[in-house]
């Protein structure tokens, strides 16, 4: 879906349309302030972020666009990007699949809600033809490959849990992100849950010290770089790999199980979450690993950050509504693009939570 740039409204910023040759290139500082004020010409909203969800709110911004005249312009620079537009004030919203850090909070003229808006899988994808089944890895195979340890397709940690599969006796060149991500602390979040050495360095983050391996921009660069390179492995959003046509690892999680990731094994790793959010609670969460026989591992929520307050009314006013929108009809859209809906239950609590924004001088 991140192709086809006629969702894209009006002057929608072109970045996460940008093809493969431009993968590794790198977003500096610098865009904030100066694409957005390009782009967000003609929007009655501007917003900045996460590449994950793009597919998704693509079609959320233009179908409500249609159904309100609402036109909301969206920069897919990726999480760490729209985190410093929101901290800069040249957006109306940012957009991140990683809860902000407390520092992060502490720079912000104004505070932010996270608003979960679906779910979604971190996949690892590969270009390796001769493999002819789903490949299977475990948390601890993943953090050895990205961490430049095992470095042959067919190494013998890979063959052992791949029984009968023909592997390449090529190498193995890691795909990552070049930029700030979301999709990058979440994969790096998880890898840190699972493996100790991984845990100490490189860590989880938006933005890594890679051991090895070539950068891409935005889960589209990844992917493309995937695409288009022999014995290339990298990690993106379900939908980038599905998009591309790429194939899709099974992944070992915490009950022994090799999973693939859909809308059904996204939600059995949210199962039971939102139940145990205390009152009050900044959704600030993770969810990676979870226990479940049939939960994928490598799963998360992706937020919209939102002002608490804003004093310009009618933009506040059209984000509320906007926001309104998407948590009950729009959330039907997640499923078709391989996005997993929120529970009912976080839903009805998120709408309730949007009466607190506070709107122009005397709030909502």
């Amino acid at each position: 879906m991140f192709k086809r740039c006629g969702w894209v409204l009006g002057a929608l910023a072109l970045v996460a349309c940008s093809g493969g040759d431009k993968s590794a290139s790198t977003p500096k500082d610098s865009t904030s302030a100066a694409n957005g004020a390009v782009a967000s010409a003609g929007a009655d909203l501007t917003g900045a972020g996460a590449t994950f969800p793009y597919p998704l709110y693509s079609k959320w911004f233009a179908d409500y666009a249609t159904k309100s005249g609402v036109k909301i312009n969206y920069q897919s620079i990726g999480s760490g990007g729209g985190i410093r537009q929101l901290t800069e004030g040249t957006v109306d919203f940012g957009a991140s699949d990683a809860p902000m850090s407390d520092d992060e909070m502490a720079k912000l003229k104004t505070p932010v809600f996270h608003i979960p808006t679906v779910l979604g899988a971190v996949v690892l994808t590969y270009n390796a033809p001769e493999i002819t089944q789903p490949l299977k890895l475990s948390g601890d195979l993943v953090a050895q490959i990205f961490s430049g340890k095992i470095t042959k397709w067919n190494d013998k940690a890979i063959a052992a849990i791949n029984s009968g599969v023909k592997l390449p006796t090529t190498d193995i060149l890691v795909v990552h992100r070049s930029d700030g991500s979301g999709t990058t602390y979440i994969f790096s979040d998880y890898l840190s849950a699972v493996n100790a050495d991984w845990a100490k360095a490189p860590g989880k983050g938006k933005e890594l010290q890679w051991p090895v391996g070539i950068g891409g921009k935005g889960n589209e660069g990844v992917a493309g770089q995937v695409k288009q390179t022999p014995g290339a492995i990298g990690y993106v959003e379900l939908v980038y790999a599905k998009q591309n046509n790429l194939p899709i690892a099974s992944i070992k999680n915490a009950s022994g199980q090799f999973v693939q990731p859909s809308v059904e094994s996204v939600t059995a790793a949210a199962e039971g979450a939102s139940a145990k959010f205390p009152p009050g609670t900044d959704y600030r969460v993770s969810i990676v690993n979870p226990p479940g026989a049939t939960a994928y591992p490598i799963s998360s929520f992706t937020y919209l950050l939102i002002n608490k307050t804003f004093t310009d009314a009618a933009k506040g006013k059209k984000l509320v509504d906007f926001l309104r929108w998407a948590l009950t009809d729009g959330e039907k859209d997640a499923p078709p693009l391989d996005y997993a809906p929120l529970p009912q239950s976080l839903d009805t609590r998120l709408v309730a939570r949007l009466d607190s924004i506070k709107v122009g001088a005397s709030g909502m």
